[in-house]
């Protein structure tokens, strides 16, 4: 408890800052936006969803140089300032013309300067004051993106309801930016900080102070990165189509997009008690078995959604599942970054492995949009995902023993 005493403020600061970043609200926005603009703009679900693929993959890769730059100068200045253009950048969605160049472009823009407010900074300073309960204070970090997605869906609906700034689904870009704007940038200036050499808890520092672990070109040259790369690579792939069509796919049975944000915010849920749960199991266990089954949940939950006939609890229940087995994905990152490479460059580390959950949520939603603009529904692609989330859980079963860094078992 000693930790939470002294890394409380900032593990809160992290979580807030976290779910006002550029990681889940966009994420969260474009499923109430994307049958809207449909309606208005005649665009295809395909073009409408290579938005977040543009800004995905220039963000994935702009993440390891984000973290290198953490490692280098700290996290403080390079998330806080990353919130702040993020917020600036996203606002301008509401002035865009009726060009998907500008669409892509502005997609393009928030993913230049917006990465750094994503957990490839927070979770750095998280993982330097957490060490026996790591894997707790990265789920409750992480608990930022369950809130954004529980209440994100909802502002949005309003919003585009003219209930706050503007009106359509342009007004959800503003509203939601004064999110970082108004309650993150506040409480990283007050409260966000990584420990000083003589806070930091055992087991992350050797006898002169300095930061034990791997480099990054050793990290890249072992097996362990790669089969790590890979089991978030094909979870990614499997899951960021269905989460942006969720509202969609909820359409498809029948149910209102006031009933299919429930739907998502019912994800949500899942999604907090994955991090939580798994991030308290991870600090008991070794962490690859414990996703084994948690990741073959989703196979069952991609059956549930499939067709057009499923009742509303039905997919309810595989929006829950859905949700749990990502929010363990999520903390998987994080928390396999620091305990198999170390704390020394955990920043570009976590960068590089953070590629293929950017790479992989960017690219999916595009195969699903383009699944259902041939076929009418996303069955094939929900089809291919039983198989991707289960070799997803069962790859990291040859990751072997967590390595000993600086003498002291972490």
């Amino acid at each position: 408890m000693s930790e939470f005493r002294k890394g409380a403020p900032v593990l809160f600061a992290a979580m807030i800052g976290v779910g006002c970043g550029a990681s889940p609200i966009p994420f969260n926005v474009l499923p109430a936006v994307i049958g809207p603009m449909h309606a208005e703009l005649g665009w295809s679900f395909l073009e409408i969803s290579l938005g977040i693929t543009v800004f995905g993959i220039i963000a994935s890769l702009l993440a390891p140089v984000y973290g290198a730059a953490a490692d280098k100068w700290g996290v403080r200045p390079i998330a806080i300032g990353s919130l702040v253009a993020f917020a600036a950048t996203f606002s301008l969605f509401a002035l865009m013309p009726p060009s998907k160049p500008a669409w892509y472009g502005l997609w393009a823009l928030v993913g230049i300067v917006g990465i750094g407010s994503t957990p490839v900074t927070w979770s750095r300073a998280v993982n330097m004051w957490f060490v026996k309960n790591r894997g707790l204070a990265l789920g409750i970090m992480l608990l930022g993106t369950s809130l954004a997605g529980i209440l994100v869906p909802q502002i949005a609906q309003r919003a585009i309801a003219g209930q706050f700034i503007g009106s359509g689904w342009r007004g959800a870009f503003p509203t939601l930016a004064l999110l970082p704007l108004l309650l993150a940038v506040p409480l990283a200036l007050w409260l966000f900080r990584e420990p000083s050499v003589a806070e930091r808890p055992a087991g992350i520092s050797d006898a002169a102070g300095n930061l034990t672990g791997m480099t990054a070109g050793e990290a890249v040259r072992g097996y362990r990165f790669w089969v790590i790369w890979a089991s978030i690579a094909v979870v990614a792939l499997a899951y960021g189509g269905v989460f942006i069509n969720m509202i969609q796919i909820a359409g498809l049975h029948g149910f209102a997009a006031a009933e299919g944000a429930t739907v998502m915010s019912v994800m949500a849920v899942g999604i907090l008690a994955g991090r939580v749960i798994t991030g308290m199991l991870f600090d008991r266990f070794w962490a690859p078995a414990v996703l084994v089954p948690i990741l073959l949940g989703p196979a069952l939950a991609c059956w549930l959604l499939m067709g057009s006939t499923g009742t509303l609890a039905q997919l309810m229940t595989g929006a829950l599942l859905l949700g749990f087995a990502a929010g363990a994905e999520s903390d998987l990152i994080a928390y396999l970054a620091g305990r198999y490479f170390g704390m020394a460059n955990y920043g570009r580390i976590y960068g590089l492995l953070y590629m293929p959950f950017g790479l992989g949520s960017a690219i999916s939603p595009a195969i699903y949009a383009r699944v259902r603009d041939v076929t009418g529904n996303y069955d094939a692609m929900l089809a291919v995902a039983i198989g991707l989330f289960a070799l997803g859980g069962l790859l990291p079963l040859t990751l072997g023993r967590y390595p000993v860094f600086g003498g002291t078992p972490r």
